[in-house]
């Protein structure tokens, strides 16, 4: 017979130890840390005895071997489908993660409607609202013609036997940590039964070819709550996005096994619930058409999608011995570091003067391409100079003042091409008949290109 033994786990990362602490040694994090009792044993199914089960010898093959490419399944949601590289794969797990009413839950149910709408039969199980409050969501989409399949419950072994019964095409949880196993003695929304109840579902999945749909709730850092575990079981994590104050909502694709990860989708909240939008750049580009120094087009990619977004810089001289810095949307200390090459190598003087950095729309951007970019920014407010509007920027800025190639340079420029723009600011190489490119080879290029402009 199994022994309970009871440990304590840190209900933020899910770290074990043996006894009590106020603080986690893992996360850092206080009072997380709870009692929990387990079942000791090896890990199996739902009324599955431990020991009881026989060991069968498996098949090996070779990596030569024929492979069918597999399926895509379309939800009708084009953003959608591109976060998810191109659509949905049967037999995959899918972790969707957010902020408390970013509109996990309606995206969710405009997916379930297109899914049911193609064809598929679609399973869309809640554990945080009643059946009534969907439906009344459903209506305000417009979407409570689909064929959806709806229920309200959080036992996992009744969700299992009704899937296996009805045997869905899709199903749905929202979300993961409102589940709950009696074959486990913790409470519903503990690490032992996120884990558990995740690891069920996914096996599932697995088994029958379902697509397999999962909520997760998110901690104050913005990470998915529970153990890192469960992003290990599923094929693909995305996190849905959004800026207080505004409109637009970001899917990101952090982890996916069938398609490019930092893949986005970009929506729109309106009343009717979530609108795509196909063009993204017009979202982040301000569109005044009088010139303002300090502010520079960055040609950025998100995942495979080419976007421009406007980078702002304010330089002012300070009366403080150490001087402030400010940045929004953009790397704090990689803005240090630019400041430092910029003196350095360029021979400007911002040791005495408040920076001020600042991505417009609310995007976040973390590719180093955009190095030249907000260097261009910070010379325009420098020198109060004005860039040429019609212009993009880009490049990788080296600590040695050189400007370094990057990455898809041609899809920058022809996204900036599509837009209305006729000139770029780009590293030695890129190449494009369309737009007058000039070329920067190192900082000083840039220093001179700016005050060309004034």
């Amino acid at each position: 017979m199994a022994r309970n033994t009871e440990t304590y786990v840190c209900q933020s990362c899910g770290n074990v130890t043996a006894k009590w602490a106020g603080r986690c040694e893992a996360c850092g994090e206080w009072n997380t840390i709870e009692l929990e009792a387990s079942e000791a044993g090896p890990p199996g199914s739902l009324g599955a005895a431990p020991g009881k089960s026989k060991a069968k010898k498996i098949e090996f093959t070779s990596l030569a071997g024929a492979s069918e490419d597999v399926p895509r399944v379309l939800t009708g949601n084009a953003e959608f489908d591109r976060a998810c590289g191109g659509g949905l794969v049967p037999g995959s797990a899918l972790l969707i993660g957010g902020d408390p009413g970013v509109g996990k839950s309606t995206l969710l149910l405009q997916v379930a409607a297109g899914l049911a709408r193609g064809g598929a039969s679609v399973a869309y199980i809640s554990g945080e609202e009643a059946t009534d409050q969907i439906r009344l969501r459903a209506k305000r989409l417009k979407a409570e013609d689909a064929p959806v399949n709806l229920a309200s419950a959080t036992a996992l072994r009744d969700i299992l036997a009704t899937l296996k019964s009805e045997k869905p095409d899709a199903v749905i949880i929202d979300s993961i940590q409102t589940l709950w196993s009696d074959a486990l003695p913790a409470a519903p929304g503990t690490v032992t039964q996120v884990r558990s109840c995740a690891q069920e579902l996914v096996r599932y999945a697995k088994s029958t070819g379902a697509i397999l749909l999962l909520v997760g709730h998110v901690t104050k850092d913005g990470q998915i709550a529970g153990p890192r575990v469960v992003e290990h079981m599923v094929d693909a994590v995305l996190y849905f996005e959004s800026e207080q104050g505004r409109d637009f909502r970001i899917l990101r694709a952090v982890k996916n096994r069938f398609g490019a990860a930092h893949e986005i989708g970009v929506f729109e909240m309106t009343g009717a619930g979530l609108a795509e939008v196909a063009n993204p750049s017009a979202l982040f580009l301000t569109g005044s058409e009088d010139a303002a120094s300090g502010a520079a087009v960055f040609a950025g990619i998100e995942g495979t999608r080419p976007v421009l977004v406007e980078i702002q810089a304010l330089v002012s001289p300070s009366s403080l011995a150490a001087p402030r810095r400010a940045v929004v949307g953009w790397d704090g200390a990689r803005l240090s570091m630019l400041l430092a090459v910029l003196d350095a190598r360029a021979g400007l003087d911002f040791g005495r003067h408040d920076v001020f950095l600042n991505v417009a729309g609310g995007l976040r951007i973390a590719e180093p391409a955009a190095d030249l970019a907000a260097a261009a920014a910070l010379c325009s407010s420098l020198f109060d100079a004005p860039l040429p509007q019609a212009s993009v920027v880009f490049g990788e800025v080296a600590l040695s003042g050189a400007v370094r190639p990057v990455n898809q340079a041609g899809a920058r420029l022809k996204e900036a091409v599509k837009l209305g723009f006729s000139g770029a600011l780009a590293p030695t190489g890129a190449s494009d008949k369309s737009i007058e490119i000039t070329e920067a080879g190192a900082l000083a290029d840039l220093v001179q290109w700016v005050r060309k402009a004034h």
